[in-house]
């Protein structure tokens, strides 16, 4: 492992992008990620590649032949790996020095406080890139009482349009159902009604889904079930979770200075 690497030389581009103080808060970050499937496996991507100095990768699942239409991670030589692990092989490939933690878990209600309270005072950023309604809402509550910066996706599958995705607080997502179902929840816990502003904000497509005729038929650990899915919309998806999130961070610096 190249620990003598030059920083500069291999980072400077959001320096050259945003100045340096933005760029030096980005590589000072602590993002905490959330699933690292076919959203969140570019999310990290993106982190790893603009310098974010640590990631705290969540997620329990491991790599199937069925990933690799769509997930960075999800090569030949990894297939039967821990998604987190394989991930965290695949950063240290991109900056050596940066700090990754991965835990094989789910988020549920019932964990999520255990889960993530070591990280309360040391994560600047959450990103909730799973697909379970009720662990959205607790990621989502938990980043606000702990006054994280939030950035949660909706879903990916059964769209094939990269350019209508969009970014907006959840009270004005569209053409999602998974999110919709979300921002009932938030609402009737207390978060604010129609026609305001939540305080979270999510990545969506405008597209309305998809689903063929045909499904293949696979058995349960190849997960070929439900929606199809295509790498330019989730890779989509992730990326703009990311730059969204580094931006905040950037801001939130310069904010403080």
């Amino acid at each position: 492992m190249n620990v003598h690497m030059d920083v500069n030389r291999r980072f400077s581009g959001l320096d050259r992008l945003w100045g340096t103080q933005a760029a030096r808060a980005v590589r000072d970050a602590h993002v905490l990620v959330v699933g690292v499937g076919g959203v969140g496996s570019w999310t990290v991507e993106a982190l790893a590649r603009s310098g974010v100095g640590r990631l705290t990768l969540i997620d329990l699942d491991h790599v199937s032949e069925s990933n690799i239409n769509r997930q960075i991670q999800a090569l030949e030589p990894t297939l039967g790996q821990s998604k987190v692990q394989a991930l965290k092989e695949r950063i240290h490939q991109i900056n050596p020095v940066c700090e990754v933690q991965c835990i094989e878990e789910w988020v549920t209600p019932d964990n999520c406080d255990e889960i993530l309270a070591p990280y309360a005072q040391t994560a600047h950023a959450l990103i909730d890139a799973c697909d379970q309604v009720k662990a959205k809402v607790a990621l989502a509550q938990w980043a606000k009482r702990h006054d994280l910066i939030f950035l949660g996706v909706g879903a990916a599958g059964g769209k094939s349009h990269a350019h209508k995705v969009a970014l907006e607080d959840l009270s004005f997502v569209t053409h999602d159902p998974l999110l919709a179902q979300v921002r009932q929840r938030l609402r009737k816990a207390g978060a604010a009604g129609a026609g305001r502003r939540m305080g979270w904000s999510y990545v969506y497509s405008l597209e309305p889904v998809v689903r063929t005729l045909t499904v293949p038929a696979c058995d349960a650990t190849l997960n070929c079930s439900g929606y199809g899915s295509l790498v330019t919309v989730t890779a989509t998806f992730g990326l703009c979770a990311a730059g969204w999130v580094m931006e905040q961070i950037a801001r939130s610096k310069a904010q403080k200075a």
